[in-house]
């Protein structure tokens, strides 16, 4: 049967902006996150790419500027924007700077396109958060004739929901009234938008639920390049064999460590990323400490910076049969190589911070990690159903320590837990799949609009 002719409004080129103040620009990390990789795929396809972002690096808490030769490199386009600095995540001045961005994103884009310098976009995909620069999209969507698609990457106002003070019941009554004017803004984006996006079901389903029902949606998680990682090592059982010598049985063999017989060695446990509030590391010391005092061998690699990294490195000289290391911030090759020589990937995030499925947990499983996850909802559901990995309970040492002692004491459970986590990557996470299927939907909403 021949293939059908291609749909002039979906087959020709496109330009599409891309907005985006926070995601590493070329230059900046290794691999591709979101928009980078986005933009790689869009090219590939021969569509014209500008990805709008910041000056101020959000990861880096640094200036950046875009190396020269970026479209030459890459095929795509980087418009900087300045914004004024800000040292922490949450603090006005961060709130100052993405008002910065929005506004003059805006007023850029209105004199690009009025003087002819740039093309009128075909598609504007803009991420929340922040909301000032998909507001300034959605303005500009509509004056420039363009399909405007919001990206939902996090839970913006409820991620702040916990840093109001008092209990839990206090913080309840008190969100309406100090952060309703974010949700109504959300609101307004979301009925306005084109076409809905978002990094996880969890955050699809809160932020759309007020979306009209014939909204276009889809969901596209950060995910890794699984192909970045090495393979875990195959489970290899051999059936015991008589000793020519003595009749005794040989011990059976896991992943070329003995299951009988010779020990398998320590576990090799990592936690990545931020070492701020909102993830559960305060208790990886106690940890530590009591894995020693149960003889558990075992190595806790931590990697990432932050503001609890000198707390760290002061439990890391501690002695005993388990070991704290601290590493500070990886470069990717060494990220990468460290993922390689680990057993368990620690997802060491507190659920009150709202966050869903960690860019951490993708990479995990891409490297065939068994997941020790502390968060309910979305990520466990999926380990529970691909046997990737264990719970354990937020802010508890106590039922760390046990989960890390059991997996010590049960390598062939960690070994199929290995397996079954790279699976999982490879089904669900990998970013040469998803991002294909992004770009699909995307050159899909165009069309059909």
């Amino acid at each position: 049967m021949p293939s059908p002719a291609p749909d002039p409004l979906t087959s020709r080129p496109l330009t599409v902006w891309l907005v985006n103040p926070f995601d590493d620009i070329p230059g900046e990390g290794i691999p591709p996150l979101r928009y980078w990789s986005l933009a790689r795929v869009l090219v590939a396809r021969g569509h014209d790419v500008t990805w709008w972002t910041a000056t101020w690096s959000h990861r880096r808490k640094a200036i950046r500027t875009a190396p020269l030769g970026i479209r030459e490199d890459e095929g795509f386009a980087v418009r900087l924007v300045a914004t004024r600095p800000y040292d922490q995540n949450v603090s006005l001045a961060r709130l100052n700077s993405h008002k910065d961005f929005g506004r003059t994103f805006e007023r850029l884009a209105n004199e690009g396109v009025s003087s002819g310098q740039l093309d009128r976009p075909d598609i504007i995909l803009a991420s929340l958060p922040p909301l000032e620069s998909p507001e300034a999209g959605l303005r500009l969507a509509r004056k420039l004739d363009a399909t405007f698609i919001l990206d939902v990457q996090d839970l913006w106002p409820e991620t702040f929901e916990r840093l109001l003070p008092g209990p839990g019941f206090l913080r309840r009554l008190l969100a309406p009234l100090l952060l309703g004017n974010m949700a109504g803004r959300r609101q307004a984006l979301v009925a306005g938008a084109d076409a809905l996006a978002a990094a996880t079901a969890t955050y699809a389903d809160a932020a759309f639920a007020t979306a009209p029902a014939d909204t276009p949606r889809h969901v596209c998680p950060v995910g890794a390049y699984v192909d970045e990682f090495p393979r875990p090592p195959h489970v290899m059982e051999q059936i015991p064999a008589a000793s020519a010598a003595a009749g005794a049985e040989q011990p059976a063999v896991v992943q070329g460590l003995f299951t009988g017989g010779a020990p398998a060695g320590p576990i090799e446990c990592v936690y990545s990323g931020s070492l701020e509030a909102g993830q559960d590391i305060e208790i990886l010391p106690s940890v530590a400490r009591q894995l020693s005092a149960r003889g558990v061998a075992a190595t806790i690699h931590v990697a990432g910076t932050g503001t609890s990294e000198a707390m760290l490195r002061r439990a890391a000289a501690a002695e005993g049969s388990c070991r704290l290391v601290v590493h500070g911030l990886l470069g990717r090759r060494d990220y990468v190589a460290l993922l390689g020589r680990c057993q368990a990937g620690l997802v060491c995030v507190k659920p009150e911070s709202m966050v869903a499925l960690p860019n951490k947990a993708c990479d995990y499983a891409a490297a065939g990690l068994a997941l020790v996850n502390s968060l309910p909802g979305e990520l466990q559901t999926m380990i529970d159903r691909s046997g990737a990995g264990v719970a354990y309970t937020a802010g508890d040492a106590v039922s760390l320590t046990a989960v890390i002692a059991g997996l010590a004491a049960d390598r062939k459970r960690l070994a199929a837990m290995r397996q079954a986590a790279r699976r999982l990557a490879e089904r669900e996470l990998d970013r040469e799949k998803t991002y294909a299927a992004f770009a699909d939907w995307i050159e899909t909403i165009h069309g059909g609009g």
